[in-house]
């Protein structure tokens, strides 16, 4: 068949899903072979067939982690950038030794398969539920990069469809699979530190625009599809400064430094205080903007939120430079402290970090290798070291003290509702309206 007739079939073949997609609510339903019978059965060969939605940055290190497996076969990979797409190929290419992987420019095209036993979805934040909620439709278990999701109800949304779908989920939350961070969190579930009353989580600052880059949007490169990139967000103007990488800065596609490092510190945070299914009574935030730099990085530059939780304790998030011991988790206990970060253990007393943790106390689910937890929860269907609910529960203080500062008033909220108490305003801001035609 010529390119050109291939091209043509594809696009007719998008149009008419693209179609049937917005009858049903947005995103395609797709009956997988798992899901009629096999209970969790990888494919003949039993090797995983997995492939990779979105091969940035951080999707090529998973894609290339995987790819370290002996238990997995990359079948696919897919990318809106085609130079993001063929250098992914060419690198499966290169490490089986053959020309086998395939290749896809959209995401739906690519959930049509029916050899697929498992994803990895690594794309900006506005993005992530959407595709995910695809993925378990279509009966995949997924690999998914934090945070959960764009908002709160986008993380609801996604987790009731990993539920619905009985699909194993790991968020790439992986500091959960490094020693030192479990043997922290062990300390203070143990009561090494007595009771803990408050919890400090520090994170980078947000980003101003320099005056040195360019103001001016510029021509869409020829291999990006910008309108799907786009996707579910409002409509703006391309701008170099503000795509792939830059996307975290401007509200439009994330939550800055508070959805890229919050996702990890803040999961640290519940972790070490047993509140992994727990949400904040109330929330308090103040936050300091990018000045006169005509919007395209909006995103907090300082910041600083309260929420206080029924166990007894204050989490208070912040940028680095506002918490006692910087980047990291910081517990604050009646018998001392402990922090925790990717450079290791503190505590006081430091003879805490001599304690070993008996069989008989409180021992956290244990894995040492994030990529590997995956791959044994897709053939076991156990639950993964991140399951989507304590993601979700991990970026809900953030979410909720982005709100709060926004409005510069203390907010109440309800867990179980997953609203706010008496506040439409503030329950208005927890959403968004979606573009034409993605939905849920």
């Amino acid at each position: 068949m010529s390119t050109k007739n291939q091209d043509m079939n594809r696009r007719r073949f998008l149009k008419n899903m693209a179609y049937s997609s917005i009858a049903i609510g947005g995103l395609p339903h797709i009956v997988k072979a798992r899901t009629l019978g096999r209970q969790g059965a990888v494919s003949p060969s039993n090797k995983i067939n997995m492939s990779c939605i979105g091969i940035g940055g951080m999707g090529t290190i998973n894609m290339k982690a995987f790819l370290d497996k002996d238990d997995v076969q990359m079948v696919a990979v897919c990318d809106l950038d085609k130079v993001h797409a063929r250098r992914a190929q060419s690198t499966v290419n290169y490490r089986y030794k053959n020309k086998d992987c395939a290749v896809y420019f959209d995401f739906r095209e690519l959930l049509q398969r029916n050899d697929l036993d498992a994803v990895m979805i690594a794309v900006p934040d506005h993005w992530h539920a959407l595709i995910a909620v695809a993925a378990a439709r279509a009966g995949l278990d997924i690999y998914g990069e934090k945070p959960l999701a764009y908002n709160i109800p986008e993380g609801r949304a996604l987790c009731d469809a990993v539920q619905e779908h009985g699909v194993v989920w790991q968020t790439g939350s992986w500091q959960r699979s490094e020693r030192h961070f479990r043997f922290a969190c062990e300390l203070v579930r143990n009561g090494r530190i007595g009771e803990v009353h408050t919890v400090y989580v520090g994170l980078p600052e947000g980003h101003a625009f320099e005056e040195k880059q360019k103001r001016t949007s510029g021509p869409v490169p020829e291999e990006l599809d910008y309108d799907m990139w786009v996707g579910p967000a409002a409509w703006t103007p391309y701008h170099e400064e503000c795509c792939h990488f830059n996307f975290r800065w401007n509200t439009n596609f994330a939550a800055g430094a508070i959805s890229d490092w919050g996702a990890h510190h803040l999961d640290i945070a519940n972790w070490g205080m047993g509140t992994e299914y727990s949400s904040p009574l109330d929330v308090t935030g103040s936050a300091i903007y990018p000045d006169g730099d005509d919007g395209l990085y909006d995103n907090p530059l300082q910041y600083k939120f309260e929420c206080t939780y029924a166990e007894g304790f204050k989490m208070i998030g912040a940028n680095a430079g506002q918490v006692p011991k910087g980047m990291g988790a910081h517990f604050i206990g009646t018998e001392g402290w402990v922090h925790v970060n990717r450079g290791g253990v503190a505590a006081e007393p430091a003879s805490l970090l001599n304690s070993v943790i008996g069989p008989g106390e409180i021992n956290l689910y244990e894995s040492n290798d994030h990529y590997a937890n995956f791959l044994e929860c897709v053939r076991s269907r156990k639950l993964t070291i991140t399951p989507a609910e304590v993601a979700h529960h991990a970026i809900l203080p953030g979410y909720l003290g982005n709100i709060a500062m926004q409005l510069g008033r203390k907010l109440r909220w309800d867990g179980k509702k997953e609203q706010f108490i008496d506040d439409d305003t503030a329950n208005r801001m927890l959403t968004r309206p979606l573009r034409s035609p993605w939905r849920f």
